[in-house]
């Protein structure tokens, strides 16, 4: 992100941009900032979109090739191409002569970097991935969030609003915007507050699922399952949250083990590092063939019922009644 940032404030640009990877509110304030910086703002002569998979190589060849139009350059935004997947070989090749005069931005989530036009784009140009954001950097958006709009949050509230949100940035933008507006007359933010306005993420009732499991609570797992399913998830959604859940106790627990640190943990596992201790004292309660079994169990009951052998909602609470 420090290149882009160097980039724009030395106005010297690249050929091509490559924002990839899960931070989709970073990635759309980097691409942002990029067009603000490239082009004037309503220039449409000189700014083309393209997105989707159904793109034509020779159609954006040829715009890079077209002279900008009383401008400095002509710009070329392509997201969720999936080019960065299965690329095309001529605008692979293309990519090393784009014209000064013309910058292609590729917007993308996921990418191949064993492509040769993954590594095309890194050596004519510049790929950043933009990945979750550690909690200390969390931490700071959100306080520079709140001191803007003249706010504080206390501890308790803070530690409940990030447990409520996790770590994507485009969730915790909404949530606090929410808490801010409810919050509109005072200059302290409450736990009470975070409880009362924010919404908790469907992870937060898995993991709470989860602990029922191990607990042999039934009628608690089944209530919080009837829970997602009453806010409209879909039982099969809910069976792969179980079994991804079940897969980050399995990593958790053989990382920790093995005296894994815990920002390793977390960076395997795909949790916040703040996480990584609830995960791990979850983890204590299963062993390591029990939470095997119930992801090989996961993947059966998911078969049977996308078979049509089982219903979908019984599916999942024979899952939980079996485990429970």
């Amino acid at each position: 992100m420090k290149r882009i940032d160097d980039d724009i404030k030395n106005a010297r640009f690249r050929p091509i941009y490559l924002l990839f990877g899960v931070e989709t509110y970073l990635i759309r304030q980097y691409r942002d900032k990029l067009l603000h910086a490239l082009v004037q703002e309503g220039d449409t002569m000189n700014v083309s979109r393209f997105e989707g998979t159904d793109i034509d190589p020779r159609e954006i060849i040829d715009l890079a090739e077209t002279l900008p139009f009383f401008a400095e350059r002509r710009v070329i935004l392509i997201e969720d191409s999936g080019l960065f997947k299965k690329p095309s070989a001529e605008l692979t090749e293309y990519l090393a002569t784009v014209p000064e005069s013309t910058c292609i931005l590729f917007v993308e989530q996921e990418v191949d970097r064993k492509t040769k036009m993954f590594k095309e784009t890194g050596r004519v140009g510049l790929a950043v991935e933009f990945a979750r954001q550690k909690d200390e950097v969390l931490a700071r958006w959100i306080e520079g969030r709140l001191k803007k709009n003249g706010r504080t949050m206390t501890r308790d509230a803070y530690a409940q609003f990030i447990r409520r949100t996790g770590n994507d940035m485009e969730n915790i933008d909404r949530e606090l915007e929410k808490l801010l507006c409810y919050t509109m007359e005072r200059e302290c933010v409450e736990a009470e507050d975070v409880a009362a306005i924010t919404s908790e993420k469907t992870e937060n009732k898995i993991f709470d699922m989860v602990d029922a499991v191990a607990a042999h609570q039934q009628k608690k797992a089944l209530e919080l399952y009837y829970d997602l399913l009453s806010l409209k998830e879909p039982p099969m959604r809910i069976l792969f949250l179980i079994s991804a859940h079940f897969q980050q106790l399995i990593v958790v627990k053989s990382m920790t083990n093995h005296g894994f640190g815990s920002r390793d943990i977390a960076s395997k596992a795909g949790c916040p590092d703040w996480a990584v201790r609830k995960y791990q004292s979850q983890s204590q309660l299963f062993s390591m063939e029990l939470l095997k079994e119930a992801i090989a169990d996961g993947a059966s009951f998911e078969e049977a019922a996308k078979s049509g052998r089982m219903q979908e909602q019984l599916a999942v609470e024979l899952f939980l009644l079996k485990y429970s």
